[in-house]
């Protein structure tokens, strides 16, 4: 009995929840009653003007930014925590590292980031993955005495003690709707100590006011209100707690720390030395070198890789290593990162690429030497990126440095055109004959900005081990030549980097590309100014990445939100 009733009260709490959301919200109501899926669906339908139910402090600082009336910025929506974020922030709130969300919760899209907004659809399986999630996490975290002690910072007196639950939810909540909480809500959550009195047990209450907060919208979804800058623009300045969410996520895939908070309560994220401190702060500890590896992965396809746990773990932490030297260790010339002369191998990932082996079997820094080999576009962790039909594919590949590398949209084949067998063989097994049939006709246009890109990485196969000739075919001997048509040709992964830099436009599509994961949106032509701004500061500071990033986050675009149209 006592299980149903709670059950009833914690959809109760959470439903007072939903009615603080905008009247337009209430349109997209499912005829079957499900709290949560309702405040959800009512979350992704507000596209402008929401009303913040966390509604706190937070002003414009006198003086900063810059005249609005030149600020322009894409128009953004309510972002819902990745897998990965909700895993973080489950870690920093509870000190839950099981990482249950990752398998539970459904796969984010990658395009290439998790935490675009636009693709964050609402679902049953979302729905009920929240629930057992919440349910699971709370007992796990009053399971064990010592982390409920620290957890709720009081004794409780007795089952019905509301003085000290009330403490628990002001000083913990907090960090979970990542602003202070309000009276009402305080008042809801407290009110479920009824059923610590009824069953005898204070950490029955407790345990519902855990699973209520981490089934709450403004726990899931991070919603920004801000404060409209000229009427009828459109164009909103976050309050403090908003950018301290912002900085945090951005910068830690995780929420605001305590401190992060008082600095927001201090109203000193307003100004922009504010923010550059912050984010020195943020990017120092490890949660912060995580994240930079984290961008990396995503934007260069290696966050899952296509192989076996024996390659695909040295794989990555070969390139962490690299990010990790040239962002953190050197913080030097970002170049450095696609010219590096030195890997990080273990013995076994270094018999797979050819190289000696490094001093300690375990991982070691070891020169290229004489191979080809340079950067990070000569990882295996990168070249596996373009795996299709069990062997390499040139096309992919070439979207690949198109999309990523360039920022260029390559359009989809129609239709019509079967994706799901590679080219046949005629009178040649050689793939280079057979992918000449992709370079005529109506489809030459986008191959011939693919393929040609692709062949030069051909040496490589799709774990990044180099051969000279064709998978199954050795009298197809490869060459090895590619061309990236516009900037120049190239022989290899190394050679192609040289291209890519020497082309101009790598550095824009970096500073393209951290914008993205900063704001979990794509561009558009609003952001061009802001963008041609950071590029411009990147070229002037050396390239150095971290130096980016501060600039990011001090640029008046970080701490507005456009509404949609």
């Amino acid at each position: 009995m006592l299980l149903g009733s709670s059950q009833k009260a914690i959809s109760e709490v959470l439903m007072s929840r939903w009615t603080e959301l905008p009247p337009r919200s209430a349109e997209r109501q499912p005829a079957r009653f499900s709290p949560l899926f309702v405040m959800a669906l009512g979350f992704v339908a507000c596209t402008g003007k929401v009303t913040d139910p966390h509604a706190g402090s937070g002003g414009v600082a006198p003086g900063d930014p810059p005249a609005m009336g030149a600020l322009t910025v894409g128009p953004t929506g309510l972002h819902r925590l990745s897998r990965i974020e909700y895993d973080n922030t489950l870690a920093d709130l509870l000190g839950d590292t099981t990482r249950a969300g990752f398998a539970a919760l459904p796969e984010d899209v990658h395009d290439p980031f998790d935490n675009d907004y636009a693709t964050q659809l609402v679902s049953g399986a979302l729905i009920g993955a929240v629930e057992t999630l919440a349910t699971n996490a709370a007992a796990r975290a009053l399971s064990d005495p010592n982390r409920r002690d620290s957890l709720l910072g009081c004794k409780p007196s007795g089952p019905g003690d509301k003085v000290c639950l009330e403490g628990f939810v002001r000083r913990w909540g907090r960090r979970v709707f990542r602003r202070p909480v309000s009276d009402d809500q305080i008042a809801a959550y407290v009110g479920l100590s009824a059923f610590s009195v009824e069953a005898n047990d204070f950490n029955v209450g407790l345990s519902l006011v855990l699973s209520a907060m981490l089934q709450d919208p403004s726990f899931l979804y991070r919603v920004e209100q801000g404060t409209e800058v000229g009427p009828n623009s459109g164009l909103y300045r976050l309050d403090d707690y908003e950018i301290a969410t912002r900085l945090s996520y951005f910068l830690w895939g995780s929420t605001p720390s305590d401190d992060l908070l008082d600095q927001a309560a201090a109203g000193t994220l307003q100004t922009t030395e504010g923010r550059r401190a912050a984010a020195t702060t943020l990017l120092a500890d490890p949660r912060g070198q995580d994240r930079v590896k984290a961008f990396h992965a995503f934007w260069l396809g290696y966050h899952q890789l296509p192989l076996a746990a024996d390659l695909a773990t040295p794989m990555r932490a070969e390139s962490d290593a690299l990010v990790n030297r040239v962002v953190f260790e050197r913080h030097g010339d970002y170049f450095d990162l696609f010219r590096a002369t030195e890997t990080f191998v273990t013995d076994s990932l270094a018999m797979h690429y050819g190289l000696p082996a490094p001093a300690d079997a375990g991982g070691a820094w070891v020169p290229y030497g004489a191979s080809p080999r340079r950067g990070i576009l000569s990882h295996g962790a990168v070249l596996a990126a373009g795996a299709k039909f069990d062997d390499t594919s040139p096309t992919l590949r070439g979207v690949f440095v198109r999309n990523r590398l360039l920022c260029q949209a390559i359009m989809p084949p129609p239709p019509s055109v079967a994706v799901d067998q590679p080219p046949q063989a005629t009178t040649s097994r050689c793939k280079v004959d057979r992918y000449a049939a992709h370079r005529s006709g109506g489809c030459a246009a986008c191959h011939n900005l693919t393929d040609r890109i692709g062949f030069g990485l051909e040496n490589y196969d799709r774990s990044g081990a180099f051969r000279s000739a064709d998978k199954d075919a050795p009298e197809c001997a490869i060459s090895g030549d590619g061309e990236v048509t516009g900037l120049g040709t190239f022989n290899g992964p190394a050679a192609l980097a040289e291209v890519l830099i020497g082309g101009g436009n790598l550095e824009s599509c970096v500073v393209t590309q951290i914008y993205r994961m900063a704001l979990g949106r794509r561009d558009t032509p609003a952001d061009a100014e802001t963008l041609k701004a950071l590029t411009g500061g990147f070229k002037q500071n050396g390239r150095a990445f971290d130096g980016l990033l501060t600039d990011l986050v001090a640029a008046p675009a970080f701490i507005h939100r456009q509404t949609e149209p």
